[in-house]
């Protein structure tokens, strides 16, 4: 397996400067080198408060509204259908307070989310007296948004369905286009959080349906910043959370709430100048390329006794390269540390804000999974090789399993 444009990997500046092998892509991506670039411009030459008259407020203005077109684009959307925010945990929180139900109406929330689009749904339910009904997989080992599922939970009295495009832990992807025919057809609406699923694939909001669509942009190569879609028709379900002097018609007035940092935002024009404008190749073969990594990886953990892989088992089913697993006789932190001090490979262990999921429904205690997460920047030959990892473990879980015997 060749390596998957050397030039992409050039373009980070961290892949550079240490010897570190990130494998935690899913928590945060590395920045990109014109993301860092734009930044440290736009402080140093037109950090001021946008909407001046003069020339460098000009300037500043114009960089903070040409993001909000590239996000737009980005995702497919209109630039009236885009905000942003701090995060996508702000987002979702802020919008749940935009949206007005009655008593007795109907959510449903997935029980493998991530606790962003989880803890907002609950919290408004109780404010508005709304019934839950919580979306669980059936299969502990594979848990997976069936639609059919879904469509046995909704009502008339349904409202709103919220669901993630891809699970975090277990790099499922859920087939939104599915749930929003199902939910729509009942007249709800659905939030979906793609944090997981816009690092690794297009994103086209229109096709998907999708009422609500939350990302952040750190974990696509970018700066700590998040962007929310929400579709005209939704729009008219918001009230304004704004100021009582805005105009309250635009997705920014009612929950922009001056939530993102200036400098950050109008950096999201890098990431989508080097994604969309296909800067490091193609999207076809970024994913050909992940999915050949992400292989094997999993080809080595299913040939070992005593390791239970989450999710799906191969790439030849609608999954990402985010890689859950655990070890027989191994708490997944322990296990972690003692690969951490053998090797200098960045991985993760717990439950990642998923806790629901791993405590719930993968029955895990609190030290949940250990997880390797890839990205376009991983490689087959240098220091970030997902075969050079498969071999270390490979060599080194016999032996610890010496240790306990």
């Amino acid at each position: 397996m060749a390596d998957f444009y050397p030039e992409a990997r050039k373009r980070f500046p961290a892949l550079q400067s240490n010897n570190q092998v990130f494998f935690d892509n899913a928590g945060g991506s590395q920045t990109l080198d014109t993301v860092i670039d734009s930044i440290r411009e736009y402080l140093s030459h037109q950090n001021v408060q946008l909407g001046a008259s003069y020339v460098v407020g000009r300037r500043a203005t114009t960089s903070y509204q040409r993001a909000f077109a590239d996000a737009a684009d980005f995702i497919q959307a209109n630039v009236d259908e885009v905000v942003f925010g701090a995060s996508t945990t702000q987002l979702l929180r802020t919008l749940s307070w935009t949206l007005q139900f009655r008593p007795g109406d109907e959510v449903v929330i997935s029980a493998i989310d991530h606790e962003a689009n989880i803890a907002p749904w609950v919290d408004l339910a109780e404010r508005q007296g709304l019934v839950v009904k919580w979306w669980r997989p059936k299969d502990p080992l594979d848990p997976e948004l069936h639609p059919l599922d879904l469509a046995a939970l909704l009502t008339h009295r349904t409202r709103l369905v919220c669901c993630t495009h891809a699970s975090n832990v277990l790099g499922t992807v859920t087939d939104v286009r599915a749930v929003a025919e199902l939910a729509h057809g009942v007249g709800a609406l659905v939030c979906v959080d793609g944090v997981s699923y816009a690092p690794h694939r297009l994103v086209n909001v229109c096709e998907l349906g999708a009422d609500f669509y939350v990302f952040s942009w750190y974990k696509v190569y970018g700066p700590h910043v998040a962007t929310l879609y929400a579709s005209w028709g939704a729009q008219t379900h918001m009230r304004s959370l704004g100021h009582f002097f805005n105009a309250h018609t635009s997705l920014v007035d009612k929950m922009g709430l001056a939530a993102g940092s200036y400098e950050l935002c109008q950096a999201v024009s890098a990431v989508v100048s080097y994604l969309g404008g296909r800067e490091y190749g193609s999207w076809s073969a970024m994913e050909e390329h992940e999915e050949a990594l992400t292989e094997a990886l999993l080809e080595y953990l299913r040939g070992v006794t005593g390791i239970t892989i989450y999710g799906k088992r191969g790439v030849q089913d609608a999954r990402l390269p985010i890689v859950s697993f655990t070890v027989e006789g191994w708490n997944s932190q322990a296990l972690v540390e003692a690969i951490e001090k053998q090797s200098n490979f960045g991985l993760r262990w717990g439950a990642f804000y998923s806790n629901r999921l791993v405590r719930e429904t993968l029955l895990l205690k609190q030290d949940g999974v250990v997880r390797v997460s890839l990205a376009h920047y991983n490689t087959s030959k240098s220091s970030g090789s997902v075969r050079r990892f498969v071999s270390h473990f490979a060599d080194a879980v016999p032996q610890w399993r010496r240790y306990l015997a």
